[in-house]
Order: C-alpha cells, then sequence, then structure tokens
C-alpha cells in the first residue's frame, strides 16, 4: 500500500507545480525538498488508514471465500449425482454452476475496485492535510519549490543528488502535523520515535 500512497500524494503535490512555476519567473529561486514516504510512515492517520483497509480486505476476502466454498460444494454434489439426474435437472445444475462462476469473478472485480475506492477516500483528507502542511512550511522559509524524494511510478526519487541538508523540510513539516521527527544517531542512520499525534 505504502507506494500507492506515495503515488497518490506525489500527484497531488505535482498538481500544484505549474502554478509555482509562473509565480518563481519574478522571484529569485529557492529550492526545497521532502521525503514523502517518511512523513506517511510516521503519521499515525496512515497507520489508522492501514488498519481500516485491511480490515475492509479481510472482510472481502471472507465474502469471496464464502462463495468460491458455496460453488465448490455445488459442483461436487454436482459431479456426485450427475449421472443419475434427468436431463432437465441436469442442465438446470450447470447453469446454476455457470451463475455462480460468474458471480464469483463479478464479485472479485468489484470488490477489487470498492477497495482502490476505499484506499482513495481515505488518503484524501491525509494528503490535503500533507499538501497544507508542505505549503506552510514552504512559505515561512522562502522556498519556490518543494520537490519529493519520492514520486514517480517506478518509485525512483526525482532528486538524485542534494548539496546540502538544509533545504530538506522533511522534520518541518512532520513537526507542523504534529509529529516528532526521528532522530539522526552518529552514524548518520535515524532512529524512529513514536508519533505524537497530529493536528
Amino acid at each position: 500500500m505504502k507506494n500507492k500512497v506515495i503515488i497518490l500524494v506525489a500527484l497531488a503535490l505535482m498538481t500544484n507545480f505549474g502554478a509555482f512555476a509562473q509565480n518563481s519567473a519574478t522571484t529569485s529561486l529557492k529550492l526545497g525538498y521532502t521525503n514523502l514516504e517518511q512523513i506517511l510512515g510516521l503519521l499515525p492517520d496512515a497507520k489508522r488508514i492501514e488498519s481500516e483497509l485491511q480490515t475492509y480486505e479481510k472482510q472481502l476476502k471472507a465474502q469471496m471465500d464464502s462463495k468460491v466454498a458455496e460453488f465448490e460444494k455445488k459442483y461436487k454434489d454436482y459431479e456426485a449425482g450427475k449421472n443419475l439426474m434427468a436431463d432437465p435437472v441436469r442442465l438446470d445444475k450447470e447453469k446454476e454452476l455457470t451463475g455462480l462462476q460468474t458471480s464469483i469473478r463479478e464479485f472479485e472485480e468489484t470488490a477489487q475496485s470498492s477497495l482502490q475506492k476505499k484506499q482513495v477516500a481515505l488518503l484524501e483528507p491525509v494528503i490535503a492535510k500533507i499538501q497544507k502542511s508542505i505549503e506552510k512550511v514552504a512559505a515561512a522559509n522562502g522556498y519556490s519549490y518543494i520537490l519529493s524524494t519520492h514520486a514517480d511510478y517506478a518509485g525512483s526519487a526525482i532528486i538524485l543528488y542534494v548539496r546540502s541538508k538544509e533545504d530538506d523540510i522533511t522534520n518541518l513539516v512532520l513537526k507542523d502535523l504534529g509529529v516528532t521527527p526521528p532522530v539522526a544517531n552518529p552514524a548518520g542512520t535515524t532512529t524512529t520515535t513514536t508519533p505524537t499525534g497530529t493536528k
């Protein structure tokens, strides 16, 4: 789910990129960047959404399993007694089995679509919150553009080299969202801290 979340957030953030470009023509350019994956990974909202989606997916799977079990039982009964059935009864059973197969395929497609729609609906408020926070932090610190280190469909970073970490606004955005940023240890890696809450 993480990759889908990152893609959705990246798309939402990049829609405003053109507007920023027009405004920056008359002002000096200051570029910043942020790690959307890190922000999403630390937000309590994202953990709640993940949990809700897992619950919803389990419900859909239970329904699917029930339909498959019903089909398998009826097919087994049909196979066991088809030689003893009168033609009209056998044809009726075959029609019923075909209908159940179609129902299973349709349910599978509908369930997948329903899960995606639920994911989008749950993510929209979080995406809006992150966007608002990035805009607030960028404006307060005089940035013209904020790029993402995780924004494309292939999962490759847009930013491949950064001279200085001064323009990484990830921790500022996390603080604005009410989340304690991870602490960097002497080896240069980060230790994740427990989120303190959201705004």
